[in-house]
């Protein structure tokens, strides 16, 4: 049986089989017809062979166990593979901008169009199988380098399909108003497709760049954390609930107020009680417990609000 990381190498290398079909399939069909959007296309899906290289790197890498130097693990590869691919998405869409506003100065003829249309749905179609798949494994397997690969086909679809829908209208238009020429709406076309490539470039920059930052896990999970503490009768209180995320790992630390007359071999039962607890609510977690005993004067704000024998819940 297939083990997650096997799956995610594997739906990462048909990312980048399929990407690499498509640069070579669009460069060529764009430079025969002569449209821009069409090259630009090739340039998105260039770039998102680029970010399918890198998710296929990052999946096969941060995976490794802990080493001397990385004792929290590589998980974090995958966060700074997102941000790269995010700046990647950037600069093409600035690239794409340049080229449409010279070829709305400066227009050219489309020839062939309907090679173009094909090439767009055939495009839209292995995108969207492509990127379902990856949407799948990185739900799975909480992989941010994989979401990241998705969310680029996903552009690519919409892209893809504006593309189409720009270059039929051309066709259509050209066919009814014979001798009139209406190339500038690919520019314009490609330009739309370049803010489409930003939007998604911004989102991926805000989530991969916020776990490089050690923002917390969601409120979902710490609320959940909580729960699992206030339901162990033997916890008086806790304090310091710290989390952040490295890759697909969760790291979630606190303090434990236990009754000071149990025992050493009572208070690690009790940790590791709560610490399996936790591992199996939440996928992926590394757990660090600290027992402290409670010493019935406790002036930390924190212990006093999470405290049994206030009976509060903060749930």
């Amino acid at each position: 049986m297939i083990n997650l990381v096997d799956e995610k190498k594997k739906v990462a290398r048909l990312s980048v089989i399929s990407n690499s079909f498509l640069v070579v399939s669009k460069l060529i069909i764009g430079i025969f017809t002569g449209s821009i959007s069409i090259i630009s296309e090739a340039i998105h899906s260039g770039l998102d062979l680029v970010a399918a290289l890198i998710a296929f790197y990052a999946v096969k890498n941060s995976s490794a166990p802990p080493d001397e130097e990385h004792k929290f693990g590589h998980g974090k590869i995958e966060n700074i593979s997102g941000f790269i691919e995010a700046i990647l998405i950037f600069a093409a869409a600035i690239w794409i901008i340049y080229e449409s506003v010279e070829k709305l100065i400066h227009p050219v003829n489309i020839e062939n169009i309907w090679l173009g249309i094909a090439i767009m749905f055939i495009s839209s179609v292995i995108n969207i199988y492509v990127s379902k798949k990856l949407f799948s494994v990185a739900r799975k397997t909480d992989s941010i380098a994989l979401k990241a690969d998705a969310m680029h086909l996903m552009t690519d679809v919409y892209t893809s399909a504006g593309v189409m829908f720009s270059l039929f209208i051309i066709w259509v238009m050209e066919f009814i108003f014979k001798g009139n020429h209406f190339h500038f709406l690919d520019p314009i076309c490609a330009i739309v497709v370049a803010g489409l490539i930003m939007k998604a470039a911004y989102e991926l920059t805000k989530e991969s760049f916020g776990d490089l930052l050690d923002r917390s896990i969601g409120e979902k999970d710490i609320s959940e954390i909580k729960n699992i503490i206030n339901n162990n009768p033997e916890v008086v209180s806790f304090k310091n609930l710290k989390t952040r995320k490295g890759g697909n790992t969760k790291f979630i630390e606190f303090d434990v107020m236990l009754q000071k007359n149990i025992s050493l071999q009572e208070a690690h039962q009790i940790t590791d009680d709560i610490t399996f607890k936790i591992k199996k609510s939440i996928t992926n977690s590394n757990v660090t417990i600290h027992m402290e005993p409670c010493e019935d004067n406790c002036e930390d704000k924190e212990c006093q609000t999470n405290c049994s024998k206030n009976n509060t819940n903060p749930s």
